[in-house]
């Protein structure tokens, strides 16, 4: 138990610059304090004490703004920052590693008792503040999830789901879809620049457009040098130098 409590600590010291001390993560962090109340609130509530293990989430609810269902299942290392108005479905699971925003939702889409109807998040998932993740599917290792997305169908590994609903922007040679450098790093909130399928999209139209009005002032050009060798006026409109915007069209977008 203390080993676990120790991991947790050093989790939170780890991802979070505001942390000092351990001393002050262990006594003024309310994501550890929820996690140390579900764990005896889970305990309960698979050894039968079912009412006693809501109970437990009751207070823990009260004290920490945090509101995590005892038949939930959390693993090591996951870390709660600030999480005021989180909640946690009963069929929730949350796999090692994992970071979760304040008013985050994992809730479900259906009312059958006993069927699984909260999602499954893997290894090492951001869900950034306000995101709804909806319903029994899974979200991969690696993925995030960004601020206020709804996201209603399985997020892949490495993966990064925004809007609403949520958009996949999907990993890139197997590796988080927001990693630029060759290692790794934490992203808090989940989100970079390069994290809005949208916005890649239309990065992509902006460059294919600049291509295509390059390639069409070269063949004005080599038109012109055509027509004057055979001695025919060139039309007043020929477009021969390039005037698409890309620079700030790309800026407009967020490039």
């Amino acid at each position: 138990m203390f080993s676990r409590i120790r991991s947790d600590i050093q989790c939170i010291l780890e991802r979070d610059p505001a942390a000092r001390t351990a001393w002050e993560v262990l006594t003024c962090y309310p994501g550890l304090h929820a996690v140390i109340f579900h764990r005896m609130a889970h305990a309960c509530w698979i050894h039968g004490f079912q009412w006693l293990g809501r109970f437990i989430s009751h207070i823990a609810r009260a004290l920490t703004g945090i509101e995590i269902h005892p038949g939930a299942k959390i693993g090591n290392r996951v870390f709660f920052d600030h999480a005021m108005g989180v909640v946690v479905g009963e069929t929730a699971e949350i796999g090692d590693g994992c970071t979760i925003y304040q008013g985050v939702t994992l809730g479900g889409t259906s009312l059958y008792k006993g069927a699984k109807r909260h999602p499954t998040l893997g290894k090492n998932v951001v869900v950034s503040a306000g995101a709804k993740v909806l319903g029994g599917f899974e979200v991969g290792d690696g993925a995030k999830i960004g601020s206020n997305a709804v996201v209603i169908k399985p997020v892949p590994a490495g993966a990064t789901a925004v809007g609403i609903p949520a958009r996949i922007l999907e990993s890139k040679s197997g590796e988080s879809a927001d990693v630029t450098t060759a290692e790794p790093q934490f992203s808090a909130y989940g989100i970079t620049q390069e994290d809005d399928p949208l916005s890649q999209a239309l990065r992509g139209l902006i460059d294919t457009a600049s291509s295509q009005d390059h390639q069409i002032a070269m063949l004005w050009q080599a038109l012109e040098k055509l027509c004057q060798q055979q001695q025919i006026n060139m039309p007043a409109d020929a477009a021969r130098s390039e005037c698409f915007e890309a620079d700030r069209l790309n800026q407009l977008v967020g490039k």
